[in-house]
């Protein structure tokens, strides 16, 4: 009897909530936002204030959602219907980070006692798609031309073009030579730059404010080429305004490059420069643009590590990966592709130590 009283009380509970202050989805955003923005979710550090804009985006999605349920009522059938309206509503990619945010949520309602179990357990939106283009990574001549497209482009005879590349070639030299991330690179510090390569410990954050890197994985060192390196050094020394934020590459303000400035003055200009462009049709029409965006550079740098056979952990390292698997599933197809370079290229059969059952037939043909 003790036992079955005991299993109707667990039954009870999970059919209500276990917070009188939170009994709407809407009411368990609010709380999973404030828990995010003012301790950090899963017992991490506070988020950033523009992680907390873009959670606030997704809470927004969500709650545009016709919920017709209370909290504590929602069963997985509902969360599935909920996925449905938002593959038929946004990209997958939206969806996807939705739907992540709203597992954020229960599991930290559940946790915290505020809500009994987490009903969007189990049920997912894979980010990706077989539809998907995959990455085109530049080869190591693309970035050959990249950079002489730089060098020619701080050589102009254009005073105008050459004041702007003084700046833009060491920049893109170190993008190409670190792997850093352009947020890193952007804001990297004069006191960051060593004798064998690059201290990176701070990145821009999404509402453009300096802040640290996006994990405590982040913080590496990054030996550089001795050319980069004095490139680099020779800009900060030389031709950097003074700055209060000890900027390698500061704007003329003495603050921050803008990210959208440098991909548009800069980057994308030494794509055109060295005839890295794809004819691609956009609403209709036949456009040409860039090949690559700054980022495809890192993507560079660690298909470079992986082709020489730099160890894994290394790898994750240097890229600032906060765990390997990040690594392994960003970067697969790469170290599959430099795998199979090493392995002899044999069929199956061939590779079985069973004794022969006779002639080859195709001797005979």
């Amino acid at each position: 009897m003790k036992e079955a009283r005991a299993f109707e009380g667990d039954a009870g509970a999970r059919g209500r909530s276990l917070s009188n202050d939170i009994c709407t989805v809407d009411q368990g955003l609010k709380k999973w936002l404030e828990i995010c923005e003012k301790e950090g979710k899963d017992g991490g550090d506070p988020v950033t204030k523009g992680t907390v804009q873009n959670y606030e985006y997704r809470a927004g999605i969500i709650r545009s959602y016709n919920w017709t349920k209370p909290l504590h009522e929602l069963k997985p059938p509902d969360i599935v219907e909920f996925r449905s309206w938002l593959l038929l509503n946004y990209s997958r990619s939206v969806a996807h980070k939705a739907l992540t945010s709203l597992h954020s949520m229960a599991r930290e309602l559940v946790i915290r006692g505020m809500l009994s179990q987490n009903f969007v357990a189990g049920i997912t939106i894979q980010s990706n798609s077989r539809y998907d283009q995959p990455v085109t990574i530049p080869t190591e001549a693309d970035v050959r031309a990249l950079l002489s497209a730089a060098d020619d482009l701080a050589n102009s005879k254009n005073e105008t073009i050459k004041n702007a590349w003084v700046r833009y070639r060491p920049m893109l030299y170190l993008a190409a030579d670190s792997g850093m991330r352009p947020q890193e690179y952007i804001v990297v510090a004069k006191s960051n730059l060593k004798d064998k390569g690059v201290q990176v410990e701070r990145a821009l954050e999404r509402l453009g404010e300096i802040s640290v890197t996006k994990t405590p994985a982040g913080r590496r060192f990054i030996d550089l080429s001795p050319h980069t390196l004095d490139l680099v050094k020779h800009y900060a020394d030389h031709h950097a305004v003074d700055n209060k934020y000890d900027l390698v590459f500061p704007a003329q303000t003495g603050k921050w490059l803008s990210h959208k400035n440098w991909l548009r003055r800069g980057f994308y200009v030494a794509c055109f420069k060295a005839n890295l462009v794809e004819e691609v049709e956009e609403e209709g029409e036949i456009v040409t643009r860039p090949k690559f965006r700054p980022y495809d550079l890192r993507h560079f740098y660690a298909s470079m590590l992986i082709d020489q056979n730099v160890n894994l952990k290394r790898v994750q390292y240097l890229m600032g990966h906060e765990n390997i698997e990040t690594t392994l599933n960003v970067y697969a197809h790469l170290i599959e592709r430099a795998d199979a370079k090493t392995q002899a290229r044999t069929g199956l059969l061939s590779s079985m130590q069973t004794p022969s059952c006779g002639k080859s037939v195709a001797a005979d043909t």
